[in-house]
Order: C-alpha cells, then sequence, then structure tokens
C-alpha cells in the first residue's frame, strides 16, 4: 500500500495539520512548530525513516526550491519602502547585531560552540537561514548541530509572539493617549502587506514580457536563469573575501533584476508556484528531524532555551541604545526587530490582531495601523528576507 504518493500524502498531512492550528490559533502557535511536532512523533512511531525522500520532495526542495525561493525573495522587496523606512532598518540591524555579539560571547561558556554557530542563524531569520545552517551542519557531519538548526527555526516564535504583542500593546497605548488628546490627526489605513511589492507603474530598463507570451513558465524560467547566475557566482573566489555563499548572491541577483525589470515583482506568486516551492522546501527541513531521537532532543533543550534568552537579551539591549539614539519608542524599535524571530505573515497578523484589540472605532484602527503596521512588515523583510541570509552564508563557512 505504501508508495511515493501516498508518502507526499502524509507529508501533506502534515504540514496541513500545522496550517490549520496556527490559522485557529492566530499565529500564536506558529504553523512549523506543529508540523515539526507531529513529524517528530511520526518518525518516533509510524513514519517510514525515509518518508520525504519517497516522496520525492527531494531533491527539489534542498536544491532547485532554495535557489527560487531566495530569488524570488529579491522580487518582493521594494528598494522605495525600505528607503522611507530608514530607521526600521537601522533598528532591526542593530538589533542583529546585538543578539549576535551577545550569544556569541557569552552562550560558549553554556553550551558547545558549534551549537551555537549553527543555531544563531536561524534565530535571526528565517527557513532559508536554517537550511543554509542544517545543510552546512550536516556536510560536516555535525547531526546534532544539524537538528539543532531546525530546531530552533520550529520554536523560535514562541519567544516572539508574545514578546512582540506585549511591546505592540504597549506601543498601542500609547499612540492612542496621544490620538485621543488631539495631539495626532487620523491617517488613511496602512498597505496591504503585499503592497510594498506591486508598482505597476515603475520604470524599468527591460520592458516586461508582452502579456500574451508572459505566461507561469516564462516567470519560472527567468527566476531560474538568475539563480543559475548566483550558483556560478557562488564558486567565484574573490580577493581578499574568498567565496560568497550562493544564497546571498541569488538574493542580490533578485534585487538588481528586478529593478532592471527583467524579473517580475513577487515571482514565484505570479507563477501560481510559490505554495509549492515553499512545502518542497518545509519538508526538506523537516526531513533532518528523522535522525533526531528523544534522548538527542531532551540533550539540545537546555541550549537552545540559552541560545534564545541570550539572544534575545542582547537584542533589547541594543534596541533601547538605538531607540534613544534615534528618538524612537523603544517598545516599536524592539517589536521590529523581533520580526527575527517569526517574520511575514506572522508580523502583519500580529500587528492586526494588536490594533484590532486596542481601537474602539475605525479611525483609531487606521491610527495605529498607520504608525505600526508598516515598519513591522519592513522589519521582517529585513530581518528575515535580507540580513539572516548574510549572517548564514557568514556562519556556514565556519563549517567549511
Amino acid at each position: 500500500m505504501y508508495n511515493f504518493v501516498l508518502a507526499f500524502v502524509l507529508c501533506a498531512a502534515a504540514y496541513i495539520i500545522g496550517e490549520v492550528v496556527s490559522t485557529v490559533t492566530k499565529a500564536w502557535i506558529p504553523s512549523v512548530f506543529v508540523t515539526a511536532i507531529v513529524m517528530l512523533v511520526g518518525y518516533w512511531t509510524v513514519f517510514p525513516h525515509e518518508l520525504v525522500s519517497d516522496s520525492k520532495l527531494i531533491p527539489f526542495g534542498s536544491t532547485l526550491g532554495i535557489y527560487l525561493l531566495i530569488t524570488h525573495m529579491g522580487t518582493v522587496i521594494s528598494l522605495k519602502q525600505l528607503k522611507a523606512q530608514w530607521k526600521t532598518i537601522v533598528v532591526c540591524l542593530s538589533g542583529l547585531a546585538g543578539m549576535c555579539v551577545l550569544a556569541w560571547f557569552i552562550c560558549p561558556l553554556f553550551m558547545d560552540k558549534t551549537l551555537v554557530i549553527a543555531g544563531l542563524p536561524p534565530l535571526t531569520g528565517g527557513i532559508i537561514a536554517a537550511t543554509t545552517m542544517q545543510t552546512a551542519a550536516a556536510n560536516a557531519g555535525l547531526e546534532v548541530a544539524a537538528v539543532f538548526a531546525i530546531t530552533m527555526y520550529c520554536v523560535q516564535g514562541f519567544a516572539g509572539y508574545p514578546i512582540t504583542a506585549v511591546c505592540l500593546q504597549v506601543e498601542g497605548k500609547r499612540l492612542l493617549k496621544e490620538f485621543r488628546d488631539g495631539g495626532s490627526v487620523p491617517v488613511a489605513l496602512a498597505e496591504n502587506p503585499m503592497a510594498m511589492v506591486d508598482e505597476p507603474d515603475r520604470k524599468t530598463l527591460i520592458p516586461p514580457v508582452p502579456k500574451k507570451f508572459d505566461s507561469a513558465v516564462v516567470t519560472l524560467i527567468k527566476l531560474g536563469i538568475v539563480a543559475w547566475f548566483a550558483t556560478l557566482l557562488g564558486g567565484v573566489s574573490f580577493p581578499f573575501i574568498g567565496k560568497i555563499s550562493g544564497a546571498i548572491w541569488a538574493l542580490v541577483l533578485g534585487v538588481i533584476f528586478t529593478t532592471l525589470g527583467f524579473l517580475d515583482r513577487n515571482s514565484l506568486n505570479r507563477a501560481n508556484s510559490y505554495g509549492i516551492v515553499m512545502f518542497a522546501l518545509m519538508m526538506y527541513v523537516f526531513d533532518g528531524l528523522k535522525d533526531c531521537t528523544p534522548e538527542m532532543l531532551v540533550s539540545i533543550i537546555v541550549p537552545m532555551l540559552v541560545l534564545i534568552v541570550i539572544g534575545v537579551l542582547g537584542m533589547a539591549v541594543a534596541s533601547f541604545i538605538i531607540a534613544k539614539v534615534l528618538k524612537m519608542s523603544f517598545p516599536l524599535a524592539f517589536a521590529n526587530g523581533l520580526t527575527a524571530l517569526y517574520g511575514f505573515p506572522c508580523d502583519a497578523i500580529i500587528t492586526e490582531s494588536t490594533c484590532k484589540s486596542l481601537a474602539q472605532t475605525d479611525d483609531e484602527f487606521n491610527f495605529l495601523m498607520s504608525k505600526m503596521f508598516p515598519s513591522m512588515i519592513v522589519g521582517g523583510f529585513v530581518t528575515v528576507t535580507i540580513t539572516s541570509v548574510f549572517i548564514a552564508g557568514a556562519f556556514a563557512s565556519f563549517f567549511a
């Protein structure tokens, strides 16, 4: 009865369970955490050890899928929006720097240095950072470190969600008091989360493909061409700095070729392929859990908590300092940095839910959204989509 189709169905079922729980709890319980638990318990009980490989989602998710997704990320970054939120960018970069510095010097006093190297990039970002570190650790023969990278990615949101919610509640109440006292005027509702990637009137050097020829496959082949260039550059050694990860090149080239007009904005979604690529990539990540025994899981719980606590503390200190320098609100600055622990769309969901819970009128809701929503969305892109890829590329070299 068991074959590659049933293997695919089981993987999809585990993935859907995570999405359902996340939706019902409004992302307070992250889907990746639930799916990881389902896969882990499944491996310990009824799932075949090679379930993901049997489903044929590997090697697609672990090779082409990664490069297509990273290149796609470059197509959803609006340089105009990033420029308008320059304070948010500075805050996020400072927060990540504080997290990395404190964790790098303090965590080795309490845990193995290889776990710090494997776990810190996923803590600063999302799936690409986790996948990069998992692969690097596995190639170096560090099985525990590879599992640690995945586990960190799966559970970090539990630290980020409640702290972010508290920060946004404090900031929202402060803004509402200002609004109700007449210190501010209502403004239009904040942009849709994906509005920052839609620029239909943008002028580009390369003209768009005529609509009658602009099919999903054309969009995918353009992504593939840019991703191919990234793999080639990833093999080039540059003077003084050596090789730069192909993943970093994919992101950079994605932004460049989108600005030039060769790539379409939001490419994978335009090609109706984002869901399957993300599914395949996530299953590749969860495939690493097949080697995680109950004994191994117990052995990494304490290091995982240590890294999260010290990393978040470092981010808080750095956010406080930079908020004072830029004359920003500390709760909002800290919340911007904390997007590193979950990214989009969780940042959008938490912000909107907070604004709805605090506002008593439409004007108040619109006012809160306009003040907090744009910076939270940009924060997620800066931390998860951009910076974490660079951090992971740098840290992966330690396992080379």
